[in-house]
């Protein structure tokens, strides 16, 4: 089960993600505030988090980790519909229930918050609502990327738009666009592009063979050439 605690004091000051994170909209004498609302979880590989259609009684912001959201189809399946980095919230687009899943692709820390409790802070701190509301639309934008790469047809364009994106949230975050951390396992991903997870282990050889991206590690892809990478996946990833 996941662990819950309350955090030290100036906890939220010293964190690695203070300065991207729903905080950052914060001064640092007005952390506290929002300190003293929180209790923070630990989740350890591939633990559920929250479930699709439980109610919403709870928000997140993810310290570190890297957390998978999916979806259960009707056959059964899972379609994985985003993987959640360090800084980002979840929580907040949701209604009355949780739309998707959550869970701990790697050992992971959030800070959580009751909806009340985040609901009167944004009262009282219109800064942090207007920094949510920013964080929302990137959210939604990260949706629109999911939707562009399910309508590729090729398999090397789904590959290529994934790991173009991946490598464009992470200079978001403050982390190197290459070599591309990918702490998921292939199944993920494959779940994620809705292919085979054979399709996607052959895809990453292919555009190795061509010279577009380096595989030192399971978990990481060095991107040799993102001019041709971005020819491939069709599409132009700042």
């Amino acid at each position: 089960m996941s662990s819950f605690y309350r955090p030290p004091c100036n906890a939220c000051l010293n964190c690695d993600v203070r300065r991207k994170a729903v905080c950052s909209a914060l001064k640092d004498d007005e952390v506290s505030e929002l300190e003293r609302t929180m209790s923070f979880v630990k989740l350890e590989a591939n633990q559920m988090l929250l479930e699709e259609g439980e109610p919403r009684r709870r928000v997140y912001s993810l310290t570190s980790g890297m957390l998978r959201l999916s979806l259960a189809l009707p056959d059964g399946r899972r379609q994985i519909t985003g993987f959640l980095m360090p800084g980002d919230f979840l929580g907040l687009a949701d209604d009355d229930t949780y739309a998707q899943t959550a869970e701990a692709v790697i050992p992971s820390g959030l800070c959580s918050f009751s909806v009340r409790d985040m609901d009167h802070l944004t009262d009282r701190f219109s800064h942090l609502k207007d920094r949510l509301h920013l964080m929302t639309r990137a959210a939604l934008r990260q949706a629109r990327e999911t939707q562009m790469i399910l309508g590729r047809l090729a398999p090397s364009e789904k590959v290529a738009s994934f790991l173009l994106i991946m490598s464009s949230r992470a200079a978001e975050h403050g982390m190197p666009e290459s070599p591309v951390h990918l702490p998921m396992t292939r199944t993920d991903i494959a779940d994620y592009l809705g292919l085979t997870i054979e399709t996607v282990s052959r895809t990453f050889t292919k555009l190795k063979t061509q010279g577009l991206i380096r595989l030192p590690d399971p978990h990481s892809v060095e991107i040799a050439d993102k001019g041709r990478l971005s020819a491939v996946a069709g599409i132009m990833i700042h």
